[in-house]
């Protein structure tokens, strides 16, 4: 066992927010084991693990210890046979008070395999009926959502705890997006709950949040945006910036592309008559893809997955990242909330009797009936209701 102790200080974080600290991994070591110690009613020191190799996890402030062994690690981090060399513990001095924040470290390599904490499945119940919605030349509108996390990050339900829960709700695809690590893809397709397991991850900053989507190794949150970006298009994943104007996680990265895609719909937007998002995505990008994010964690913490959900129209459900990508999006407050849809040239009212169809020109006109069908013009519809609370947003696109 080595043990670190040391002290960081404000002028430490804005010198430099994300330090190393290194540590000799000898050869035939089967468990690396590393615990953090501070005083969490001060501040906030996050946590994380690179190896000879490269990444090997990252909890944020979510842990204050881990376990990384050949055959299994703690949430968040990548099992493998621990390798020879200097290793580094990662410490992200997230929030770090005036006078300063002490620390300890506890490091141990050693020559035997600690027991594996084991984790029982949840009962697999019944999924709602599915809502009476027409195809679209050979494509069909899914129901899911692009943001939620699990014990591999922040989140308190395990990978098959957060696909019951979103079955449940009537959910055809869930993104699991751990912060800053790619731990939890390699379960998504071993989960059997009839739904979909997009993987994702939250690239995570203290000055912004995007999600990654799609099996497209690990992205370096340490780097630029610029890099995220790129790291993105070149695996075939796509991006999306995270509630840009999420309180102190607001997006104040500076990008030179912007990426296209944005969750313009967050949890988070309690007060729907309040316009910034709107008026945010207008100015962000001339043809934004609005998605919905639920930002699930735990019970009794942000919304509930498909609070609110996002609409893909593709194939099926494992394509609904292309369908995102072709701009084919619409998001509602939940699975059965009043829903705008685009049916090629006409939109698909359900459920949205009184509400008030506000078109991309601005012009208005009242939702007569439960199941009506409107003409549509290019660029997003929305349905409001009197007070211009936001109901429902409908993209642009509808290319295959």
């Amino acid at each position: 066992m080595t043990t670190r102790s040391g002290h960081w200080s404000l002028d430490d974080r804005l010198e430099r927010i994300l330090r190393e600290v290194p540590f000799e991994v000898p050869a035939g070591t089967a468990a690396v084991t590393v615990r953090l110690g501070y005083d969490r009613s001060q501040g906030v020191i996050d946590l994380g693990c690179g190896a000879p190799d490269g990444f090997r996890g990252w909890s944020g402030g979510a842990r204050d210890e881990y376990t990384i062994t050949a055959g299994w690690a703690t949430p968040g981090y990548l099992p493998g046979a621990p390798e020879a060399g200097t290793w580094h513990v990662w410490l992200r001095l997230h929030r770090i008070p005036p006078q300063g924040l002490d620390f300890t470290l506890d490091i141990a390599t050693e020559a035997a395999v600690p027991p594996r904490p084991e984790a029982g499945e949840p009962p697999h119940g019944e999924r709602p009926p599915r809502r009476d919605i027409p195809d679209v030349d050979g494509l069909r509108w899914y129901a899911g959502d692009f943001h939620a996390h699990t014990l591999h990050s922040d989140g308190g339900l395990t990978i098959a705890e957060l696909a019951e829960l979103g079955h449940g709700r009537g959910l055809d695809f869930l993104a699991v997006t751990d912060h800053n690590t790619v731990s939890h893809h390699p379960w998504l397709d071993k989960i059997d709950r009839e739904i979909t397991l997009i993987p994702g991850q939250e690239v995570t900053t203290d000055r912004g949040h995007a999600n990654v989507f799609g099996d497209v190794g690990w992205v370096d949150f340490r780097q630029p945006v610029d890099s995220w970006v790129e790291h993105a298009e070149r695996a075939g994943g796509l991006i999306s910036i995270n509630h840009p104007l999420g309180g102190d996680c607001a997006w104040l990265q500076p990008v030179s592309r912007r990426p296209r895609i944005a969750e313009v719909w967050h949890s988070g937007w309690w007060d729907r008559r309040w316009g910034a998002p709107l008026a945010w995505a207008d100015a962000w990008h001339e043809d934004v893809v609005a998605i919905g994010g639920s930002d699930f964690h735990r019970h009794g913490s942000d919304g509930l997955p498909g609070a609110p959900t996002t609409w893909v129209l593709a194939e099926d459900a494992g394509t609904v990242l292309e369908g995102l990508r072709a701009g084919r999006t619409a998001v509602s407050a939940g699975p059965d909330a009043p829903l705008l849809l685009r049916l090629g040239d006409e939109l698909l009212a359900l459920d949205a009797d009184g509400l008030v169809l506000v078109r991309p020109d601005g012009g208005r006109q009242v939702v007569r009936g439960e199941r009506v069908l409107l003409p549509a013009a290019d660029g997003r519809h929305r349905l409001e209701t009197y007070e211009n609370e936001v109901i429902a947003l409908c993209e642009g696109g509808t290319r295959a």
